[in-house]
C-alpha cells in the first residue's frame, strides 16, 4: 500500500499498525513530502523495526498525485503485482482492505466507494457530503463514466493496469489525480469495480483538502469533459488521437 504523508506525525504509526495487523502479508510504502512535523523520521523508525515497511522521501510538498506517481514507480520497480492507495489519517480503514483484495480477483482496478449501496461516511457535515456527491455526479455526466466515487482514494491496481494507462503521461498532481486514473483505466478498456466502504473523517491532524483544491479539480475536469465532447464532434479519427492524449 502506498501511503502519502505530509504532517501526519500523529497518525502514521497508528495507521501502519492497523494495516499490518489487518493484513500481515501487505507491505507499506510511506511517501513523505518533507513533512516539517517529523513524519518522515517516524516513518524511518517504523521501517527500521519492520522489514515490510518502506519509506520514500521527497524534498517538498508536490501534491497528492505527484506523491502517488513516485510511489507507484517505486513499487513497479520493486516488482509488486498489486499496488494500492490509502490515506494516512485513518479515513480509509485497513480492516476493510480485504473487500478490495477479494474484488480484485476479477477486476483491473478496485475502488473503495462511499457512494454505492452499503457505502457510508462518518462525521461529515451535510455540506461536505453534498459537495462530494455533487462532484461525482458532475464527473459522471461530463466525462461519461459510470463510477459512482471517482474521487475516492482507497484503491487497488493490478500492476498490468498501471503499466497500461501510461503513467508517464499523467500531469495531474492534486486531488483530481484520482479521477484522472480511473478515467484512463476505463478508456483503456479495463475493468473497474467499486466495493462499499465506511469512510471516517479524520480525528487528528488537519485535512489537506481546501476550497482552492476543489476549485482546481473542478476546472481540470471541466476542461477534460469539454475537450472530449469537442473531439467527438470532430469525428472518429480525432477521437482515436484524443484517446492517447486524454487527461494529460
Amino acid at each position: 500500500m502506498v501511503v502519502p504523508t505530509y504532517n501526519e506525525a500523529a497518525n502514521l504509526a497508528w495507521i501502519i499498525d492497523r494495516v499490518r495487523t489487518a493484513q500481515p502479508h501487505v507491505d507499506v510504502l510511506v511517501v513523505d513530502d518533507g513533512s516539517p512535523d517529523g513524519t518522515g523520521a517516524i516513518a524511518d523508525g517504523i521501517a527500521r523495526a519492520d522489514a515490510q515497511v518502506h519509506v520514500l522521501h521527497r524534498t517538498s510538498k508536490g501534491g497528492l498525485g505527484a506523491a502517488y506517481l513516485a510511489g507507484f514507480a517505486w513499487a513497479l520497480d520493486a516488482g509488486y503485482d498489486v499496488i494500492g492507495e490509502m490515506d494516512a489519517d485513518g479515513s480509509h480503514q485497513p480492516e476493510q482492505l480485504q473487500r478490495l483484495l477479494t474484488a480484485l480477483r476479477d477486476a483491473d482496478l478496485v475502488i473503495g466507494s462511499r457512494w454505492i449501496p452499503g457505502g457510508s461516511v462518518v462525521n461529515w457535515p451535510w455540506q461536505r457530503e453534498l459537495l462530494s456527491r455533487g462532484g461525482n455526479l458532475y464527473v459522471r455526466m461530463l466525462l461519461g463514466i459510470q463510477v459512482r466515487d471517482a474521487t475516492a482514494g482507497f484503491r487497488l491496481f493490478r500492476r498490468s493496469t498501471l503499466e497500461r494507462i501510461r503513467l508517464e503521461e499523467v500531469r495531474s498532481t492534486g486531488y483530481v489525480f484520482q479521477t484522472d486514473l480511473v478515467t484512463r483505466t476505463l478508456r483503456a478498456g479495463l475493468t473497474v469495480r467499486e466495493v462499499p466502504i465506511e469512510f471516517v473523517e479524520r480525528v487528528r491532524g488537519e485535512s489537506k483538502m481546501s476550497g482552492q483544491v476543489a476549485l482546481e479539480s473542478l476546472k481540470r475536469i471541466t476542461w477534460w469533459g469539454l475537450r472530449q465532447r469537442w473531439t467527438s464532434v470532430r469525428g472518429p479519427a480525432a477521437a482515436t488521437r484524443e484517446l492517447h492524449r486524454s487527461t494529460r
